[in-house]
């Protein structure tokens, strides 16, 4: 996994967990949530854990692309528009608005939809396309958490290394299934969204994004609330 130059590093500063409502996760106890506070969690969280405003270092996920890494073949592949192409087709343009609505958690979820095929897949590679701001960032890590209702599937923990201040970045994070019981995958095609996933963005063990996906394995197409 690489970086391409153009990245960041980090300040002091100690994040609670949050919610819209009061501030605090039911099922995380107060103080800063920490990479092994997560690695803990026994299932999916009910809220996020940090605010927007906790990605100090302007972190803008701007491409994703999902591949299947024996046949090549891109499974799913989705690109942020430019901000400027925001401004110009603002009216015309509803993907556009929603990405500057009031909605504090609009660009934090994201809903995936795919056939049965895809738990059959043994390793996919994911690509990500992201810009960072003025700040360097240092030991940037993310943890991502994968269950079927309250039952884990997988832990990934990724590192993405150094960014440089006001640098674009791509890498390629491997994925590597678990072999799952017949009589589980066939609840998980038959539950749609009951797959969820949590994934904890981490400079210098401070989380600083926390981002939600659903996943259902039931069909074709794939919808999508994301970056």
């Amino acid at each position: 996994m690489s970086v391409d130059s153009e990245n960041k590093s980090s300040e002091s500063r100690t994040i609670a967990p949050y919610n819209a409502e009061n501030g605090i996760d039911d099922s995380v106890e107060g103080g800063p949530v920490t990479p092994e506070m997560v690695l803990r969690l026994p299932t999916i969280t009910d809220k996020y854990l940090c605010s927007p405003e906790a990605n100090i270092y302007d972190i803008d996920f701007t491409r994703f692309q999902i591949r299947d890494l024996e046949t090549g073949a891109v499974l799913f592949e989705i690109t942020k528009p430019p901000a400027s192409e925001c401004d110009v087709h603002q009216e015309s343009e509803p993907d556009c608005e929603e990405l500057g609505s009031e909605d504090t958690n609009t660009g934090r979820f994201v809903r995936y939809q795919f056939t049965p095929q895809f738990l059959k897949l043994k390793t996919v590679g994911a690509t990500i396309e992201f810009l960072v701001g003025p700040k360097p960032i240092n030991n940037f890590r993310m943890i991502e958490r994968h269950f079927f209702r309250d039952r884990l599937l997988k832990t990934f923990d990724f590192q993405f290394g150094f960014c440089i201040p006001n640098s674009k970045n791509t890498c390629e994070h491997i994925y590597e299934f678990p072999t799952l019981p017949a009589d589980l995958v066939s609840e998980m095609i038959a539950n749609p969204f009951e797959t969820r996933s949590d994934s904890f963005y981490f400079v210098d063990n401070q989380l600083v994004m926390h981002n939600k996906a659903d996943y259902a394995y039931n069909g074709g197409h794939t919808t999508h609330d994301v970056l």
